[in-house]
């Protein structure tokens, strides 16, 4: 029997039965509690609304969303099953696969995106954030997610991938249509597909070597295909996931910061009189906030975990959000603190499933909050914050703010 596009499993001996729906938009938007019960329930939990486990604690969260050879990603990282059902789109290349096929594809992706070449944008980036938050500080009161968050990400990275034509509407459409189509076949995820004729060919189009500059991340990745280590067609696969997964999150994360320091004006005080601390302050945002909230695993064989006999075909819920909010793992864990230093949350995953991107990301925010550091004195709500319900990501909608100058 097949539920959601994954075959329906019995519930493992000794794992409570939870009368709950993940993707309820009410849920998605505060998910606090959510978070807290699924903790307490133990390792797992299973779900009858999608016949899945579910986990939230932090070691066993770790342990199934890192070990790729048991619990896999080329079997969809959402709900659906890849080996039942097709995708709605070919697989990314690089997120929906395992090794040996993930080694190689991984490799080109990493070195176009390496250290060298995102340090070697390290000035622009800062010269673009201190542009923006000069423009934001003229205005005083403004709405962080549209004028800043998605202003300063689609501007900046579709410039590094080498993208001539960049339109924000549907660069931050298709991430939202990405990230919920990882869901169940509900109201948020059809609202999010319903885009798709506009916005799929565009970015497919984008996507195309000669749409590209030689010098961004695009035209490095497109240079593997000469040399055979991989195909044209796979290379703007590549090209693609750097669109998919690149915008979304990062404009989340740096919508959430603006919260997080808004909401805790103590700590912005900590950040102002040492910006080297940005860095961390990011870091401390992804545990804190979680911009990607879950993600699915799929057991590719009968296992067991913390004492639970997982069948082969499972689809496992791992709540990233509930899992960087363990108190066993955390002191203090419900507490924003920029001077932990969370260097182990699972916000940008673990393993050889580590955001590949992440190298990006930490420099766009960096040169952000560094900005934002040394030219703002002060962060004010500027009204009632907004979050918007994602099947994946846990996302502001809206988030006015003032900010004061120096």
């Amino acid at each position: 029997m097949m539920l959601e596009g994954h075959q329906q499993i019995d519930v493992p001996t000794g794992v409570p039965i939870w009368d709950v729906d993940p993707y309820d938009p009410a849920l998605l938007t505060d998910p606090s509690r959510y978070y807290a019960e699924l903790r307490s329930n133990g390792s797992f939990s299973f779900i009858p609304k999608y016949s899945i486990l579910a986990c939230g604690r932090y070691e066993v969260t770790k342990e199934v969303f890192s070990d790729w050879e048991r619990f896999v990603s080329s079997r969809g990282v959402g709900l659906q099953d890849f080996s039942l059902e097709e995708p709605w789109r070919p697989s990314s290349i690089v997120l929906e696969v395992d090794p040996p096929f993930h080694t190689k594809t991984r490799a080109v992706i990493e070195r176009a995106l390496s250290l060298r070449s995102v340090s070697n944008l390290r000035d622009k980036f800062l010269e673009a954030a201190e542009n923006l938050i000069d423009v934001l500080l003229e205005k005083r009161t403004f709405e962080a997610i549209e004028d800043l968050a998605e202003t300063y990400s689609t501007t900046v990275f579709p410039d590094a991938v080498g993208l001539r034509d960049s339109n924000r509407r549907r660069l931050v459409d298709y991430g939202e249509m990405v990230f919920n189509a990882l869901g169940p076949d509900n109201e948020i995820r059809r609202a999010a597909m319903a885009k798709a004729p506009d916005v799929v060919p565009w970015i497919t189009e984008q996507c195309r070597r000669d749409q590209l500059d030689p010098e961004g991340f695009g035209a490095a990745i497109y240079s593997a295909a000469d040399t055979g280590e991989i195909t044209e067609e796979e290379a703007g696969l590549l090209v693609r996931s750097l669109l998919s997964a690149g915008i979304d999150t990062t404009v989340t994360a740096l919508g959430s910061a603006i919260w997080c320091l808004a909401n805790n004006p103590e700590q912005f005080q900590i950040l102002k009189s040492d910006p080297s601390l940005a860095r961390w302050a990011f870091e401390e945002t992804l545990r804190y906030t979680s911009p990607v909230h879950s993600f699915c695993r799929t057991a590719n064989i009968d296992t067991v975990v913390a004492g639970v006999k997982i069948a082969e075909g499972t689809k496992i819920l791992c709540v990233l959000g509930a899992a960087n909010l363990d108190e066993e793992h955390w002191r203090e864990a419900d507490k924003f603190d920029i001077e932990r230093r969370p260097s182990d949350h699972l916000a940008l995953g673990v393993g050889i499933h580590g955001c590949v991107g992440q190298n990006v990301a930490r420099a766009e925010a960096n040169a952000v909050l560094t900005a934002i550091a040394n030219k703002v004195e002060s962060i004010n709500l500027a009204g009632e914050p907004v979050w918007r319900p994602n099947n994946s990501v846990h996302t502001l909608d809206t988030l006015p703010v003032t900010f004061q100058a120096k």
